[in-house]
């Protein structure tokens, strides 16, 4: 292996010099998203599986073409309008799609029609990107994968990946046949397909050498191919002119300390990773000496980050875990993804806007992508993109100040959001998210995620504190929020302990002050789960010292969904119910109230909007100046969401009755409607807005849960409420 110039940059140096740049600069910002279930075929239903994988565009700008692996076909999408993408129709293939690029007025696409691992096969074709008629169609003789086209259209290169079966002796290499790289030239605008080469890749690596399985390829303005051996842990520089093998090189390993390293519901940073191989995804040129690798991992690797190259083979820079802890303090750290490669960054793309080069780093498990401004030597962050659930791929598109992202993830058969193609624009605004993060704390990251309930510091008008739910089940935690800036920051995190460990048996989703200095917790029950529908008092260090069971007239009616939200009037605790319990008319629930002086428990029942779809519960309960503001939602998601609204029910005509007999329905007042703050980011309306919270001096800030970024796009949206543009004052609105 050749000796490394690794150029590496600490991450806390990078922040200083990033926060800086940052805000002199130009950003990027979201502008649309577009669910691929809008483009599905006729005749096909509306239910099935669909997905955008890997996405490009065409020469004018106007046309996005996506690979949809599920659909065995290619979407395209019009962008004429970035604002409003719409569908532009749908080519149906005869086989999976792996890749995709544009030459000239059409687009070449992979095909992978293999019978088994043993036997892969497919195909390269070329189609009209107007029509979608064939126009050529090449055998490639095994299973492609990544798919470009030279910057000159003289030929396309395609990665013959033949990938092993990872449920064959766990995995491990070798597992034939070979992969190698297919070059396929350029005639007229036209694939000449009898005039294929093939450039061996065995004999290369030394991790299976016999056995190379090419999985990204990308050429530079020389027409010199680089080439990423995923499993094999290797780099390769192919002559694409001459299809010979110029130059080749280990991807090599990183030493990760304060890595996240357990599945254990708990983010902690705390583990160490040596030698931790590289097992570079996605690779995409520089420059034509430079060129950047994705480290998301396959086999037995994956170091977090990203890493630029010289053609010789030296480290000219590498990330670490730059990328990863900046995912953690944005809140979309993957926790389930801890014990094999965490955020997993895959997929990337470089484009020059406005004389700058960026690169762009999309984290698949992390849902975010990483924007870097390439300086030619340590690259400078400059913002957290949110995108939709697992983004696979994006494409730059300057000429418009444009930039795309197609996320793969449906999760249609669990009745959740569907795969999108998401949209920014780049100008001269402030980035626009995340609007809460967190900050490095001894060297790690605060971790954070699954915001579920909120409460404002009686004497400090710019200070929050938020609690997590049950997600993080190894570790409850009451968050510190700084509000007083955009982003919101996490400045500390409170540990709920018991006994001197973490609590167990918590799903908390609701937090407010005792009066003393410390807090009462709200945790919804589940019997199932031996997890106690329960309040708890906790000192200012967040240790239990108090807790109190629901009463056996509650328990007796008792079905999951339960505490949502606590509040406190004086020695009186309201709890808001999720959603109906046993005892319940249809389209009520319960406000209950505890008297934490005399133990006495009451209730009252607060009519919900009928539910179009799924059902309308209860999140949050605060009081404030005389009145009782409580979160009421659906839980539906995208155009689908209709109840995210925020109600207000005066406290003089609250007047709870004993448990067990008939409760007093109370009168309801809509105040404000979430939605518009929810489309504000571009993207999809997430379900669940969780916590909210009125300041002493009437200011409101609402926040929603990304359930711990667990088939979720993890995005948290942390917003002061406005009206015409202006913070609503609460103050104002005292009934």
């Amino acid at each position: 292996m050749r000796k490394q110039r690794n150029l590496l940059v600490s991450v806390l140096a990078l922040s200083v010099s990033a926060g800086l740049h940052a805000a002199e600069q130009s950003s990027f910002q979201r502008i649309s998203a577009v669910s691929t279930a809008n483009n599905i075929p006729p005749g096909v239903e509306k239910s099935h599986e669909t997905s955008a994988e890997i996405i490009a565009v065409s020469e004018d700008g106007n046309t996005l073409v996506y690979t949809d692996s599920p659909l065995k076909g290619v979407g395209m999408l019009d962008i004429t309008n970035p604002k409003k993408p719409t569908g532009k129709g749908f080519v149906s293939l005869n086989g999976e799609p792996t890749s995709i690029d544009v030459l000239g007025d059409t687009f070449v696409t992979g095909v992978n029609t293999s019978e088994s691992y043993t036997q892969p096969s497919g195909y390269l074709e070329q189609r009209n990107l107007t029509t979608g008629v064939r126009i050529e169609k090449c055998e490639l003789g095994g299973q492609p994968d990544s798919v470009a086209v030279a910057k000159d259209g003289s030929f396309v290169a395609v990665a013959i990946e033949n990938e092993r079966d990872e449920d064959l002796n766990d995995g491990v290499l070798p597992q034939f046949p070979a992969g190698h790289l297919a070059l396929v030239p350029v005639r007229n605008g036209k694939l000449a397909c009898e005039a294929q080469k093939k450039v061996a890749m065995t004999g290369l690596a030394n991790i299976a050498p016999e056995d190379p399985e090419p999985e990204f390829v990308d050429i530079n303005s020389l027409g010199e191919i680089v080439v990423t051996l995923q499993e094999n842990n290797h780099l390769v520089i192919v002559d694409g002119k001459q299809g010979e093998v110029i130059a080749h090189f280990p991807a090599g390993a990183v030493d990760l300390e304060n890595v996240d390293l357990d599945e254990e519901r708990a983010l902690t940073f705390d583990g160490t990773q040596k030698n931790r191989k590289r097992e570079p995804d996605a690779v995409k040129w520089l420059d034509d000496e430079r060129f950047v690798i994705a480290n998301e991992g396959d086999y037995e690797g994956g170091s977090r980050g990203f890493t630029i190259f010289n053609k010789q083979g030296d480290v000219l820079f590498e990330s670490g875990l730059d990328l990863e802890y900046r995912i953690a303090m944005a809140g979309h750290y993957p926790e389930k993804r801890s014990g094999n490669k965490g955020a997993e960054p895959e997929g990337l793309e470089v484009g020059t806007y406005n004389g700058q080069q960026y690169i762009f780093v999309l984290s698949e498990r992390g849902s975010v992508v990483g924007v870097y401004r390439d300086t030619g030597k340590a690259p400078e962050f400059v913002q957290l993109l949110p995108s939709g659930i697992a983004p696979e791929s994006a494409v730059a598109i300057p000429q418009r100040g444009l930039l795309a992202t197609a996320n793969e993830k449906d999760l249609i058969e669990d009745g959740g959001v569907r795969a999108h193609v998401m949209l920014y624009q780049i100008g001269s605004e402030e980035p626009s998210y995340p609007q809460i993060e967190s900050v490095m704390v001894d060297g790690k990251p605060i971790g954070w995620g699954a915001l579920s309930g909120l409460v404002a510091d009686p004497s400090n008008e710019n200070t929050l504190y938020a609690v997590n739910d049950s997600f993080y089940k190894a570790q409850p935690s009451i968050f510190v929020v700084d509000a007083s800036s955009m982003p919101a920051k996490i400045t500390t995190r409170i540990p709920v302990m018991k006994d001197g460990k973490p609590a167990k048996k918590l799903d908390l989703e609701g937090i407010t002050t005792d009066g003393k200095g410390g807090f009462w917790l709200a945790s919804e029950g589940r019997t199932d789960k031996e997890i106690p529908h329960a309040l708890y008092r906790t000192d200012a260090n967040g240790n239990i010292v108090e807790m109190v069971e629901f009463p056996a007239e509650l328990l007796a009616v008792e079905k999951r969904y339960g505490s949502e939200g606590i509040t406190r009037v004086g020695d009186n605790l309201w709890i808001a119910i999720q959603r109906s319990w046993k005892d319940d008319p249809e389209n009520t629930v319960k406000l209950v109230q505890y008297n934490t002086k005399t133990g006495e428990w009451k209730a009252v029942r607060y009519p919900t909007e009928p539910a179009e779809n799924g059902w309308v519960g209860l999140s949050e309960i605060t009081v404030y100046e005389g009145a009782l503001y409580i979160i009421e939602r659906d839980n539906q998601i995208g155009d689908a969401a209709k109840v995210k609204q925020l109600t207000r029910v005066l406290l003089a005509d609250a007047k709870p009755a004993a448990l067990g007999g008939e409760l007093p329905l109370v009168s309801k007042e809509v105040v404000y409607d979430f939605i518009p703050d929810l489309k504000a980011q571009g993207g999809f309306v997430t379900d669940k807005i969780e916590g909210f919270a009125i300041t002493k001096d009437g200011k409101a800030f609402a926040v929603t849960d990304n359930d711990g970024v667990d088939d979720s796009s993890g995005e948290t949206f942390f917003f002061p409420l406005s009206k015409d543009g202006k913070a609503l004052d609460f103050a104002t609105l005292r009934p």
